[in-house]
């Protein structure tokens, strides 16, 4: 009988981890719902085996360093402590060679940014993907001084005739960093399952970021891919809501975002998510600034 409880307790255990661990991939566009982490999770699979099993093992990482430092575990559930991470470890794997001194990347950024996160939920900041992006930027700054023979080779884009919608699908698979289309798709799904509201924002912000790049000449290419609305994506997730001033802040963070895009090209800094960062700071900023002195002005 007493072997019988342990079992259970074991089981019941390992399904909230696996739980959890899910919901920290759904986290990485701000969904905490296990469906939506194992749709992204599918989808980083389909569009590459190695990134799959680098976003798992990642997401396993930054909630272990989590559980093990004792850090609150009503956050940890939530899934706060997989979602940088998991982006870390699929990130080493888009920009290295997936060998073993990519694999300790891996292990030690998922950690270092799961710490990061830690450190800012304690001060009450809205760090987003923040730890990722400094975490990964480290990264690339280290082997780009001490192994540059890890970064891979990147394979040139093919053109393609323009589709608004396409792009709009590919542009949600490019925030964990795919390209190809049923990616994309798997991912919108995914966020509208948890989200509808959220999951059609999106893929408009997607839409008419692509629509603007295209008109500032920004490369064909790039457009096709969905590097100039996934950071839009995300800044729509975060400021989606059921009224028309939702839709007012979710066009002030998307132009941000571009802005900061087409900045940040000239740096030669890889942009990752940190336009969406930034913008999102720059357009929380002015919407605490605006709507009290808005609703002062009206009494």
């Amino acid at each position: 009988m007493k072997q019988h409880c342990t079992t259970r307790l074991n089981n019941c255990k390992t399904v909230s981890f696996i739980s959890t661990i899910l919901k920290g991939l759904g986290q990485i566009m701000l969904q905490e719902n296990r469906i939506t982490g194992l749709l992204f999770l599918i989808g980083i699979f389909y569009g590459s085996y190695t990134m799959g099993l680098a976003a798992i093992l990642a997401t396993i990482c930054g909630t272990a360093t989590a559980y093990l430092f004792k850090y609150d575990k009503t956050e940890i559930e939530q899934g706060l402590y997989g979602f940088s991470a998991a982006l870390v470890g699929v990130a080493v794997m888009l920009f290295l060679k997936p060998v073993l001194w990519a694999w300790l990347f891996v292990f030690l950024g998922s950690v270092a940014a799961a710490m990061l996160q830690h450190f800012a939920i304690k001060r009450n900041f809205p760090a987003y993907t923040f730890p990722f992006v400094l975490v990964t930027w480290l990264i690339l700054l280290v082997c780009h001084y001490f192994w540059n023979d890890l970064f891979a080779v990147s394979t040139p884009a093919v053109a393609q005739i323009s589709d608004s919608l396409t792009e709009g699908f590919k542009s949600f698979g490019q925030v964990i960093f795919q390209d190809k289309f049923l990616s994309g798709l798997l991912f919108f799904i995914a966020v509208f399952i948890s989200s509808p509201i959220a999951a059609l924002y999106g893929l408009a912000a997607a839409i008419v970021s692509a629509i603007l790049a295209f008109h500032l000449s920004v490369p064909m290419t790039d457009i096709n891919l969905g590097l100039y609305g996934f950071n839009a994506v995300l800044c729509a997730i975060v400021f989606a809501g059921p009224k028309v001033k939702d839709g007012f802040w979710v066009l002030i963070s998307i132009l941000f975002a571009l802005a900061i895009t087409l900045l940040m090209l000239k740096t030669g800094i890889p942009k990752l998510t940190f336009p969406f960062v930034l913008a999102t700071w720059i357009t929380l900023l002015l919407k605490n600034k605006l709507v009290p002195l808005l609703k002062r002005g009206k009494s």
